[in-house]
């Protein structure tokens, strides 16, 4: 869309444009913050507190001891591999200021799933939890790693605490599997062997590599997106922009409930709150609700950021309904496309609308949201200060308003490319600077978007384009109904069909025929689902993301298998 377009279409106050270059690097914000917000909280976990003097002078003896106790140097990766603990800002904040490159790992990974990630980047050195630190044994051989940090769940509690929570956790609940990594130093080891010396200054500029963050590899093999410091500086700048009116600096608790190793919550709570001077409440374990439920309890807290699937869930759950919500501002929702049920449901319960935005792992990631104050039920806002958005068709031709096509976006928070894959990196983005989304999207005529679904996911029934998004909004208004996904089926007379799988609220009794009958008084002809399957539960990544590709890879092998044992046909009677 061409440039000024948007530029009326902000709220009084928030300017078109933001200055990316008016910090140098991370580093910079870091100091920054933790010298004006030195007494605020900064995170808290376990019921424990940390300030910002707190994280700047911890991340302060971590990076000594990297400089000092190991050969790494500047530029060199290092994984971080934990939930959200204390340590995991800790760990990464020093790690920068040691001049390293942080490559963000997801605990949950299998040793397969880490083995690539470790050899793809070349990580040097990994902070991982105990519960972990098998697997890393496992591929270590198969990696450049020469330095392993080893922390356990409680690393940064008071003693008594600590010695409690990991005493639970290890030999209790037996969730720490048995590892042999003699090379391994602790994490409390690794602070109290920094403490007696003091981290070097370095500088990067500010289109060196800050993170490497890997793309969930749903369509193949996980990819590693290249970050700057200029990219995640822009990210934090756009959202205090467009925040300003509700947050105030210094003041705020903001519940955490998503890991910070996914870039969602990891610009949002490391970054951009930390430009801000805000709180955040560390959750540990988000599928533990009552646990979820309870830290939130001991807070005022003013912030939410999730997404539908956790919504949902807290809704349902009365113990969360009995929450004090007074002081509850704003709720930002992304990751996944965000039900419109769903978000009726938790202003009714909480007070606060939802307020939607959208990004990608690519894009630091916030491309889009609502302005806290003119919520569009249904969309995803309008781009952030200083990013352009356009809409293409297959030909690379662009769309006019109104007219749905890929979402192109341009913007000071676009990943500098693809770790070593020049070939990827030029398939998603141009010499212009645009990168292509995959999502299909409408820009409207008042400037919000409307993400109609992926790209991917596109259902073929016929010639005709049906959404599954579409279709899922319409299941969800049937009562009983807590959670859904569409895919299409292959079939040789429409190309495809569709299937829709249903997931019933706790003691509600739905059957195909209901949930048929729904759809066809909701749906034209060839938007309706012909089969309908109850589940217990949906596959899902760690973050909540309904994965309608293996339910489509589930259908594509169940059919492999019936035509098989199908009966050879007899040409004699044809």
């Amino acid at each position: 869309m061409i440039d000024g377009f948007w530029r009326d279409k902000y709220p009084p106050g928030v300017p078109a444009e933001i200055d990316a270059d008016q910090f140098p690097n991370v580093q910079a914000v870091l100091k920054y913050a933790c010298e004006r917000f030195a007494d605020k909280p900064a995170f808290t976990n376990f019921g424990k507190t940390i300030t910002y003097s707190d994280l700047y002078r911890l991340s302060g003896h971590f990076a000594a001891y990297l400089q000092q106790h190991t050969s790494l140097r500047p530029g060199d990766r290092i994984a971080v591999q934990m939930p959200n603990l204390l340590q995991f800002p800790v760990a990464v904040f020093g790690a920068m200021r040691a001049g390293l490159i942080v490559v963000n790992t997801n605990p949950l990974y299998t040793a397969r799933e880490l083995e690539h990630q470790f050899k793809d980047s070349g990580v040097k050195a990994v902070v991982c939890l105990a519960n972990m630190a098998h697997l890393v044994e496992k591929v270590l051989p198969n990696t450049a790693i020469r330095h392993v940090i080893v922390t356990q769940v409680g690393d940064l509690l008071p003693p008594v605490q600590r010695l409690m929570v990991n005493t639970v956790v290890r030999y209790v609940k037996k969730m720490v599997p048995a590892y042999h990594l003699p090379q391994a130093v602790s994490f409390n080891a690794a602070l109290k062997q920094g403490r007696s010396s003091t981290a070097a200054d370095v500088s990067p500029a500010a289109e060196d590599v800050a993170i490497l963050q890997y793309t969930g590899g749903t369509t193949g093999v996980a990819k590693g997106a290249m970050l700057t410091h200029r990219n995640l500086i822009a990210n934090m700048l756009q959202c205090r922009v467009l925040m300003a009116a509700e947050l105030n600096e210094g003041e705020e608790t903001i519940v955490a409930p998503l890991p910070l190793y996914h870039i969602y919550a990891f610009t949002f709570h490391c970054m951009a709150m930390m430009l801000i001077g805000n709180h955040n409440l560390l959750i540990t374990n988000p599928r533990d609700l009552k646990t979820t439920i309870v830290d939130m309890a001991a807070w005022r807290f003013n912030g939410f950021i999730g997404l539908n699937t956790l919504f949902a869930a807290l809704c349902n759950d009365e113990r969360f309904q009995k929450l004090d919500f007074s002081g509850l501002k704003i709720t930002i929702s992304g990751g996944m496309a965000l039900q419109q049920t769903v978000a009726r449901r938790w202003e009714e319960v909480t007070g606060c609308q939802v307020c939607e935005g959208y990004g990608m792992t690519e894009t630091s990631p916030i491309v889009c949201v609502n302005a806290l104050d003119n919520v569009q039920l249904g969309t995803i806002g309008i781009p952030l200060p200083s990013t352009l958005c356009k809409v293409l068709d297959e030909q690379g031709n662009e769309l006019p308003l109104g007219s749905p096509g890929e979402l192109c976006i341009k913007g000071p928070q676009v990943m500098k490319g693809y770790w070593q894959r020049e070939e990827a990196t030029a398939e998603i983005l141009d010499a212009d600077g645009w990168l292509k989304s995959g999502d299909i999207a409408v820009i409207q005529e008042d400037g919000f978007i409307r993400i109609v679904d992926r790209k991917k996911d596109l259902i073929l029934v016929s010639g005709f384009n049906v959404y599954p998004n579409e279709l899922e909004e319409v299941a969800m208004t049937l009562p009983g109904v807590a959670q859904c996904a569409a895919i299409g089926v292959p079939n040789e007379k429409s190309g495809e069909t569709i299937k829709l799988f249903i997931v019933a609220k706790p003691g509600v009794t739905l059957n195909e025929a209901q949930v048929l009958e729904h759809m066809r008084e909701n749906v034209t002809a060839y938007k309706r689902p012909r089969a309908v399957e109850f589940r217990d539960s949906l596959p899902m990544t760690n973050v909540g993301k309904i994965l309608r590709r293996e339910l489509r890879d589930e259908e594509v092998k169940k059919a492999s298998t019936s035509a098989k044992h199908k009966a050879p046909v007899d040409s004699s009677s044809v």
